[in-house]
């Protein structure tokens, strides 16, 4: 996976370096650490996992080189993420890469795996909190084109997780087009070419369904899941107007996670 093999080339780069790096520069790498693990003990964000085809962890690098030199676009959206969260990208979902977390962010996630549906399903059956955004239309821009795998994923392609929780997700073609603002609570929203949730037919009724199905909110044994059926929030380009603190809202209510200067009139309530 590309997750993986990055992980993997960053790892040998940096033994590498140790090896050959002067022995007097050992004393102060030491100390750097430390005071590295002081400050990351001091760290009380709470830490949300992350995977999808939208670029919000790298943004939208077309390989390693272009990873390492630092002159990818970031993604606005981990910015205003981090002001609260700390985010721990996955590359793919199972029993174990889930484990240790308790809150997870899908966006536009690819196609997900017999596995991964079963190890997601039981996941937040066993208490996890989800948000997940699925858009049977991206009308973002991107840099790569159509059938590039480094495309945020056009058309959403999670139907077996959905319809196993009782859900579809239905797209309407004659639909107002371009970007515009909906009203969710006191705030505005914006969406293109947005999906409906519906109750699948002969589903669990484990749902609960708002803003003329824009949003879903599941109840799923000892978990929860807020589904978003439009990603036109998550933009490379944004935010748009009401971004930030739509996307906060989304976490925080999602997640169950408050930011410290949020009070009651910040809650999201579609």
């Amino acid at each position: 996976m590309m997750l993986r093999a990055f992980h993997t080339f960053i790892v040998a780069i940096a033994t590498t370096l140790a090896l050959a790096a002067p022995a007097g520069l050992f004393a102060q790498d030491i100390a750097a650490a430390d005071h590295k693990g002081a400050v990351e003990e001091a760290d009380a964000r709470p830490v949300v996992a992350l995977m999808g085809t939208i670029p919000i962890y790298w943004g939208e690098a077309a390989g390693f080189d272009e990873l390492l030199s630092g002159g990818t676009p970031a993604h606005w959206a981990r910015e205003v993420l981090e002001r609260s969260v700390k985010l721990a990208p996955l590359d793919y979902l199972s029993q174990s890469s889930l484990a240790q977390y308790h809150y997870l962010l899908l966006a536009q996630p690819r196609g997900l795996s017999a596995e991964e549906n079963v190890a997601l399903d039981s996941w937040v059956r066993d208490g996890g909190k989800l948000v997940m955004f699925t858009d049977p239309m991206m009308t973002g821009e991107s840099r790569f084109h159509v059938g590039d795998r480094r495309r945020p994923q056009d058309v959403a392609l999670l139907s077996p997780i959905l319809g196993h929780w009782g859900l579809e997700l239905r797209y309407d073609t004659a639909q107002q087009d371009g970007l515009h603002m909906r009203q969710v609570a006191d705030q505005p929203y914006p969406v293109n070419q947005a999906g409906e949730l519906a109750e699948a037919e002969g589903g669990n009724r484990t749902c609960s369904l708002e803003n003329e199905g824009l949003f879903a909110r599941c109840n799923i044994g000892d978990g929860s899941a807020l589904i978003v059926a439009d990603a036109a929030l998550l933009d490379l380009e944004g935010p748009h107007i009401g971004g930030e603190t739509s996307l906060m809202r989304i976490i925080a209510q999602g997640l169950g996670i408050l930011r410290e200067d949020s009070g009651p009139e910040e809650e999201f309530q579609p």
